[in-house]
């Protein structure tokens, strides 16, 4: 039976560092208003590098770990809600510039929740195909979809990559064990970016982009009470317990969701670990970025059950269990 494992993990954020202070001097804000809302202390900023720019360096360190060259690729999914253009694709940028001439390419759009879409994705077209070999990124530069003015979301986000290599194996152990997605549309509205709205008359004048906005009460609610019911569902797919799960990967949206999330899940916080402090909220990068830390600080091992969970735009949920199979010599 042929499976998949994870071979490689990497991450990439752009060198400007913003703190809280530094917004405190643009916006009425705080230093001590932002952490205790948020747990946020500073986050990383794009000058001139656009989500593409990002996705290629954290591709370029995924195929360097793995050993792998880019024509050896048979796709590339990149998960963002801030591409460099309607089109091209991000992923299509990305699969020319490292030279993978010979994986298909495309993105998904799933807000913060779209690297768990993209895996899944990824695995299901690996298992159903002759392919062998993907690459999954999640690619942010969120910064160039915010209203520096308004503090309500100024604070929350930042900019980053990471992503991991898919590979066949012959191991009898599936890499996903239990999964659960569901998109709320219904909800949509309370999470927008980039709304466009076409123009009356003949001839038309170009449209603009809405900048991010979010109602942060209704996010927060709908956060706690379902992300906790998609991780129990995952878990009870992979026919095992809460207890089970060494760790919770959970996306980086706000220390207090993901604090609450632990509490009704009534696990330790200790095993939801986060750094969200250093990094904000990266949308659809914010888990591959944990990841890539978790493994590389030797939190996470070779044998771990993990539960990695993605929440936000769509409205969306997606959680997947997953078993991690590699050796440790394999991650570095």
């Amino acid at each position: 039976m042929q499976n998949l494992r994870i071979t490689s993990t990497a991450s990439y954020h752009p060198p400007l560092k913003i703190t809280n202070q530094q917004l405190s001097t643009i916006m009425n804000t705080s230093d001590e208003w932002i952490k205790t809302r948020t747990g946020i202390h500073q986050r990383y900023i794009s000058n001139t590098e656009n989500t593409s720019d990002l996705a290629v360096n954290v591709g370029t360190q995924l195929l360097t770990n793995a050993n792998l060259k880019a024509t050896e690729l048979d796709l590339i999914i990149i998960a963002t809600m801030s591409p460099d253009a309607y089109t091209p694709s991000t992923a299509a940028i990305v699969q020319g510039r490292l030279g993978a001439k010979n994986a298909i390419a495309f993105d998904i759009s799933a807000a913060c929740t779209g690297f768990i879409y993209a895996i899944n994705t990824a695995e299901l077209m690996l298992k159903s195909s002759h392919w062998k070999n993907a690459m999954v990124i999640g690619a942010e530069v969120l910064s160039k979809l915010i209203d520096w003015q308004d503090r309500s979301t100024a604070v929350l986000f930042g900019d980053g990559a990471g992503g991991v290599l898919l590979q066949k194996t012959t191991t009898t152990t599936p890499l996903i064990l239990g999964r659960d997605l569901h998109t709320f549309g219904d909800l949509g509205d309370k999470i927008i970016a980039g709304k466009t709205t076409p123009k009356t008359g003949f001839p038309k004048q170009l449209t603009s982009l809405s900048p991010f906005t979010m109602a942060g009460r209704d996010v927060y609610r709908f956060a706690t009470h379902e992300v906790p019911r998609s991780i129990t569902s995952a878990v009870q797919q992979a026919n095992l317990k809460l207890d089970d799960i060494d760790y919770f990967l959970l996306h980086q949206a706000n220390e207090r969701i993901i604090t609450q999330i632990a509490k009704r899940l009534a696990q330790p916080i200790t095993k939801f670990p986060m750094n969200i402090s250093e990094y904000g909220n990266t949308a659809a990068a914010s888990e591959p970025i944990l990841l890539t830390q978790a493994i590389a600080h030797e939190l996470i091992k070779p044998g771990n059950i993990i539960a990695m969970s993605g929440f936000g735009g769509g409205l969306s949920t997606g959680t997947i269990i997953l078993k991690l199979l590699i050796e440790k010599e394999e991650w570095i």
